[in-house]
């Protein structure tokens, strides 16, 4: 039996040419579609199987009546035997859109819930102009990219399949098409969820206490590093730390890579410090303080070259011998040695010796100086270190506004890779505060060229590429696709980093020039970052899921660290835009940073770690993965639990934000009990 064809209405077939489904084992489906509005059509299928039925791929198709040249889609699928797997669905939504009308498919999460014999599907075949919604086992490829595969299997009895269509004409909706999408999610599915105090029910403070525990106490042999440079104590969490280095654990500690002391994009010790200077004082424990100024003083202690400066300090590595194992071990902070971070096109995971200055950690840093000197302490040499490197940064900027990401490490010339990346943002936030704090407007002119550059040549097309994009664990396309979109899918692979940072520097754009085409273009990117963020919880998902962020369009994280960095930008717009979704989204994802940890306080991940490894116990509270599933897959029996910690990517990231948005906005916090 062939395709079955659905009757379209009035409306839909100003949008939509033809939409197409398979049946089930021979057998048609049922199909009831209810018109909720003008823009919203609920379609469900029912097929009644009368007996079992084995059948590798179900689909359904939808062809757009326009010709669409603007696509999105959570996930790549670069080539026919590709998949979006249910897996990616956060917030699930495909779109084609050209200068007219706009459609987009949503799969039935309220079906889903319900738990499905198969694994769901979306994929968008922008090369043959069509939008499908399917069922098809999968398996994982690349990092990570997910394939159809064989053994889809299907009870007797009924089988049903929801979605829903919406279309529009406006041009306010068709210039930020994820906003009708992300505010049905959260009003039907979200928002009801997180006033039941999902995903977190208990009190923020404990797992704060639980953080600084951990890294200061059970944990501080392996985690807290403190020696002397330059004559001046210094002092940080080391970068990371496995499960190996518990003092649970069986065997030898293994260090998973060189031990080290960052400040770079993701791994920050400088903003965990903020929160340990925030906490020092709330608790009066001045222990903390004198922790937090160590690692003050060893981000002033990066040697500056021409206003640059590197983001990475780290020990030589040795083999050694323990308990008959080889093992990994430091030689001890004597033997420290500056470099940048090894996440980087030139040599990527090899030496950081003579890794690329990066112009976004550079960046990110000197921000953080500049809030602490206006937050917490006004040390003038924090606001002097900053401003030396953004007269050195402002020389840098191309005839197009762009600052380049990269700055090669022996002579400080741009590299050509991202030269004009949305990475830039991030200087344009930097820019403004300087300007803020020193009145120089030369540093604000600076920042405005190159939020326009951004607005002009990233946010219209999607390309959202940053070093996260191809070069961390993530490396698809990073040779034949950067600044080059997929074809079949007419899109860039993308990291919600850079849209991140893009909506981070149009909301100060708009408080320093009160435009409000900044706050626009803000809004837009916000809004598409946010269709990373988790919407719902998913049955399929064995932990609490609600508001926490994926992070690209090809990896397979749920629950990532960024959250917590993420949470507040959320807020702050939520109070601009006067939108409470806004203020539930950025209070969820605050509450997510703290699921992945280790801790009474959160049942469904210990039994998750405790799978894994049996061997925890109440001195590992506080050990905390920096995401879930990461590999594409999760399970009940612990598959999506990771082995390792990052202070300054995980629990201090999680607690400092906590503390952060409570002295930004503890009203929000008091009204919500958190």
């Amino acid at each position: 039996m062939g395709t079955i064809s659905m009757t379209l209405d009035d409306q839909l077939k100003r949008f939509v040419r033809n939409i197409l489904c398979d049946p089930i084992g021979g057998v048609r489906p049922e199909i009831s579609q209810n018109r909720v509005n003008a823009n919203l059509l609920q379609v469900r299928l029912t097929f009644h199987l009368e007996h079992a039925v084995n059948q590798d791929d179900w689909r359904l198709a939808i062809e757009p009546g326009f010709v669409p040249t603007f696509h999105w889609a959570p996930h790549l699928t670069p080539t026919d035997s590709h998949i979006i797997d249910q897996h990616s669905f956060r917030s699930p939504a495909v779109m084609a859109r050209d200068k007219k009308r706009l459609l987009i498919l949503l799969p039935d999460l309220e079906v889903m819930s319900k738990g499905t014999p198969v694994r769901w599907y979306l994929d968008n075949d922008a090369s043959r102009n069509v939008l499908q919604l399917g069922m098809s086992e999968c398996r994982v490829k690349e990092h990570v990219l997910y394939e159809r595969a064989p053994g889809a299997a299907y009870p007797a009895g009924d089988v049903e399949v929801g979605f829903y269509l919406m279309t529009y004409d406006d041009p306010q909706v068709l210039a930020n098409p994820w906003r009708p999408v992300l505010e049905f999610l959260w009003d039907r599915w979200g928002s009801p969820l997180f006033r039941t105090g999902a995903p977190l029910q208990a009190p923020l403070a404990g797992f704060v206490r639980h953080a600084y525990r951990w890294a200061l106490d059970t944990w501080k042999d392996s985690v807290w590093q403190q020696f002397k440079l330059n004559g001046r104590e210094v002092g940080a969490a080391a970068f990371i730390v496995n499960v190996t280095q518990s003092p649970n654990y069986p065997g030898p500690a293994n260090e998973r890579e060189f031990r080290s002391i960052w400040n770079q994009a993701w791994f920050s010790s400088l903003r965990s410090a903020h929160g340990l200077y925030r906490y020092g004082l709330e608790t009066n424990e001045p222990d903390l303080v004198r922790r937090a100024r160590m690692t003050k003083e060893l981000a002033l202690a990066a040697p500056q070259r021409n206003g640059m400066f590197p983001a990475v300090i780290a020990t030589e590595m040795e083999q050694a011998q323990a308990d008959g194992q080889t093992v990994n071990r430091s030689k001890g902070w004597e033997t420290a040695f500056w470099g940048n971070s090894n996440r980087n096109p030139v040599k990527p995971w090899q030496s950081v010796k003579s890794a690329p200055y990066h112009i976004l950690d550079m960046s990110w840093t000197a921000l953080l100086m500049l809030r602490w000197y206006e937050e917490l302490e006004a040390d003038e040499r924090l606001l002097d270190y900053a401003a030396r490197y953004a007269d050195a940064l402002i020389q840098l900027q191309d005839e197009n506004g762009f600052f380049p990401a990269w700055l090669d490490y022996d002579t400080l010339e741009p590299l050509e890779v991202l030269k004009d990346s949305p990475e830039t943002a991030m200087s344009v936030t930097f820019l403004l505060k300087l300007q803020e704090l020193t009145g120089r407007g030369e540093y604000a002119a600076s920042a405005i060229r190159a939020a326009e550059a951004v607005a002009r040549d990233a946010v219209p097309t999607g390309r959202w590429e940053d070093f996260e994009t191809y070069w961390s664990c993530s490396t698809y396309g990073n040779q034949e696709y950067v600044g080059r979109q997929f074809a079949r899918n007419n899109m860039y692979k993308q990291c919600n980093f850079s849209m991140f940072w893009a909506a981070e520097a149009f909301l100060a754009c708009y408080k320093h020039s009160q435009e409000p085409k900044y706050l626009k273009l803000g809004e837009r990117c916000l809004d598409e970052m946010l269709m990373t963020q988790a919407s719902w919880q998913p049955p399929y998902i064995p932990i609490d899921a609600l508001g926490g962020f994926g992070v690209m369009n090809c990896d397979g994280e749920w629950n990532d660290a960024r959250q917590s960095l993420f949470a507040e930008l959320i807020l702050d717009y939520g109070e601009a835009l006067q939108r409470e979704e806004y203020i539930e989204r950025g209070l969820a994802a605050l509450k997510c940073a703290f699921v992945m940890m280790y801790c009474p306080e959160n049942p469904r991940t210990k039994a998750q770690w405790e799978k894994v490894y049996p061997f925890f116990n109440e001195k590992d509270y506080g050990f905390m993965m920096e995401n879930y599933g990461h590999g594409g897959e999760a399970n009940e029996e612990g598959l999506g639990i990771g082995e390792f910690t990052i202070f300054d990517w995980g629990n201090g990231a999680a607690a400092e934000a906590y503390l952060r948005v409570k002295a930004h906005h503890g009203e929000l916090l008091s009204r919500n009990r958190m």
